[in-house]
Order: structure tokens, then C-alpha cells, then sequence
């Protein structure tokens, strides 16, 4: 398995002979308005430019899996230079329709379990992307909706989970102790909003990650790229040096190519 990291949560997945493409959010730095209601939203985001230009991200892929359409996942660059034609997969009918309302044709819902090709088996994963508080407002809950996580699974692979912008939920942890992961990748950046608090993982979760799961390597992202992402990737390498699991913890850097 070939990762490419390139940006927020945005990575090239080579798996079992398939070039895949997660979330991708395309656009140059500072290109928009920080995220109404979330901490920072005077910073504009990207907060840093892409790795490669993007024309070359979208090269030869052979599907999308799309965990939700937050701006930070999918915008309105990925949009625009996508083909429409390109193989989608979506987490649920509302972003498939909305999706579709942007003029793309071949789309597909992910269903609980995806027999994929080449003998690739993705799991879409339970996400919980704000806390309880967050949600019991209607207005905030509209805001943060629905995200998916997924697990990859195939021959002669490493089985990889993208926990997905979730907080840490019992599911999680189960997801960890069910599937075994030798993979797990964690939107750890501790994304806030203004007084709901997280609304993904931050150090913590990192370290209680590792506690369920010690024989595996945590690849940490969406961190650094958007304004109200608070945790900088020196105080996660600092904390997990110190909890004696550095070993364990990886934290690219955009364009970072890694190999399991």
C-alpha cells in the first residue's frame, strides 16, 4: 500500500492495484473565508498550498470516496476540475444529490459493506463530528450533519481504517478491536467550534488510540491546513513523545509519501 498525503484530509491511496482519491479539497492557499462559527474563522483556509498541482492529483483515479462535503473535503476547485464522469462514491442520497446537482453522473451511495475490485472490501464507519452539546442544537447540528469513516481491506494489504471527522465514539474503539487495523488515520488536527468545543479528534485520542490498538501505526492529518484546526503538528509530535508512543505516530507533512 503507496499513502500520499496531500493535504487536510485529502490522500492518494494506492491499494491492491486501485488508484484512490480521498476527499479532495483542490483550491490554492488562503483561497477562502474561514468557516462561519468555527474558532479562527478570521483566518482564511487553505491554510497551505497543495503539494502537487492539482491536475496532477486527479490523474488516473480510479474512484473518489467522498466521506462527506464539508468545504474542507470537497470544494468548489475539486468541483470544478473533476470529470464528471469520475467514479464517486458518497456516504448518503443527500450528498449524492448534491453531488449530482453540480453536474456529476456516476455516482454511487456506499452501502454498509462495498465488495469493490480487485478484490478491495470497504466498510463505511460510524462518525460523530461534534459532541453531544453540538448536536442537541438543531441549528449546529444541521451545520455539522452526517460524515462517514471508512476500512479498506484487501489480499496481501494492510487493512487500513480512515476514522473520519468523528470525535472519539464507542465505535471507534470497536472498529479497532473488530478489524485489527495495521493502519489507523486519524483527523487529529482538534478542529473547534465556537462554544461546542472539538468537532474531530485532537492529542488525547491519539494516545487512547494507540491503547486499543499498540501494534498499529497512527498516520495523523487534517491538521495545519484549515483556520479552526488548533492543534499544531510540533505539540501532537511533543505529546506523543512524552506518552512514550512516537514510534507509533506518524505525522506527515503535505506531500509525504508512505508505504505500508
Amino acid at each position: 500500500m503507496k499513502f500520499t498525503f496531500i493535504r487536510n484530509a485529502t490522500v492518494i491511496l494506492d491499494y491492491a492495484g486501485k488508484h484512490i482519491l480521498i476527499d479532495p479539497m483542490l483550491a490554492e492557499k488562503d483561497r477562502y473565508p474561514g468557516l462561519p462559527g468555527t474558532v479562527h474563522s478570521e483566518r482564511r483556509f487553505p491554510r497551505v498550498e497543495l503539494p502537487f498541482e492539482a491536475k496532477d492529483i486527479i490523474k488516473n483515479v480510479d474512484a473518489i470516496f467522498l466521506s462527506h462535503t464539508h468545504p474542507d473535503h470537497w470544494d468548489e476547485v475539486a468541483t470544478g476540475l473533476i470529470d464528471k464522469e469520475q467514479k464517486i462514491f458518497v456516504q448518503n442520497e443527500k450528498d449524492k444529490e448534491f453531488l449530482e446537482s453540480q453536474g456529476f453522473k456516476n455516482l454511487a451511495v456506499l452501502p454498509q459493506k462495498l465488495d469493490y475490485e480487485n478484490g478491495i472490501h470497504v466498510t463505511k464507519t460510524l462518525c460523530q463530528h461534534g459532541s453531544n452539546e453540538a448536536f442537541k442544537n438543531h441549528e449546529v447540528g444541521e451545520v455539522l450533519g452526517h460524515a462517514t469513516g471508512f476500512i479498506f481491506e484487501a489480499p496481501n494489504e494492510p487493512t487500513l481504517y480512515f476514522a473520519g471527522d468523528t470525535i472519539w465514539i464507542d465505535a471507534v474503539e470497536d472498529n479497532l478491536k473488530h478489524y485489527k487495523p495495521e493502519v489507523i488515520v486519524l483527523h487529529a488536527g482538534d478542529a473547534q467550534l465556537q462554544g461546542f468545543g472539538s468537532i474531530i479528534m485532537g492529542k488525547e485520542d491519539v494516545v487512547h488510540a494507540h491503547k486499543i490498538a499498540p501494534q498499529s501505526k497512527l498516520v495523523a492529518i487534517h491538521m495545519e491546513a484549515c483556520n479552526h484546526a488548533v492543534l499544531s503538528r510540533k505539540e501532537l509530535r511533543s505529546y506523543v513523545d512524552k506518552a512514550g508512543i512516537g514510534q507509533s505516530v506518524i505525522i506527515p507533512l503535505e506531500g509525504d509519501k508512505l508505504e505500508f
